[in-house]
């Protein structure tokens, strides 16, 4: 399957992609991709614009023991599964409610994921393009987190905005 990297321009062409390892990252530290071109764009040009410029990365992923949150249904309930259970757990051992860094530190050192290369999930827009119908976003923002970049094939500059 074809996805798209979204990095700042820093004049250098990237041979892989730049590991994301923020503490509020969605699924913790992973290669982060877009399902759709238009999506990497918008987030070039809202989030990865400092130098004034972003570059778009094409690659093909080799789609092998993805958890596919977005249109498999058995996995999306596994999903909110293991996400509810852990926060359950935040919740009584704390009394608050775990932050994003907490709740995949929780799945990293229980190895949750580890049977895993990657996870495809839908987010929210920001993004126009998904509200072309007055209040009605009809567009999925599918992003993949991807776990082991051994399954990324084809890595190259799609194009510089």
């Amino acid at each position: 399957m074809t996805f798209y990297h979204t990095q700042e321009n820093r004049n250098i062409t990237l041979d892989e992609p730049i590991k994301c390892t923020k503490d509020n990252a969605w699924l913790g530290e992973a290669y982060y991709f877009w399902e759709n071109e238009d999506d990497a764009v918008f987030w070039g040009i809202k989030f990865k614009n400092k130098t004034g410029k972003y570059d778009i990365y094409k690659a093909e992923v080799v789609f092998d023991d993805i958890l596919d949150t977005v249109f498999n249904r058995d996995h999306y309930f596994f999903w909110i599964k293991q996400i509810e259970k852990a926060a359950k757990y935040f919740v009584k051992k704390t009394g608050t409610k775990p932050t994003l860094k907490e709740i995949n530190d929780f799945f990293t050192d229980r190895g949750i994921w580890k049977e895993i290369n990657g996870i495809l999930f839908q987010d929210i827009s920001e993004n126009p393009v998904h509200f072309m119908v007055k209040e009605f976003q009809y567009k999925k923002r599918i992003q993949l987190a991807l776990y082991n970049k051994e399954k990324i094939v084809n890595f190259a500059l799609s194009y510089t905005g």
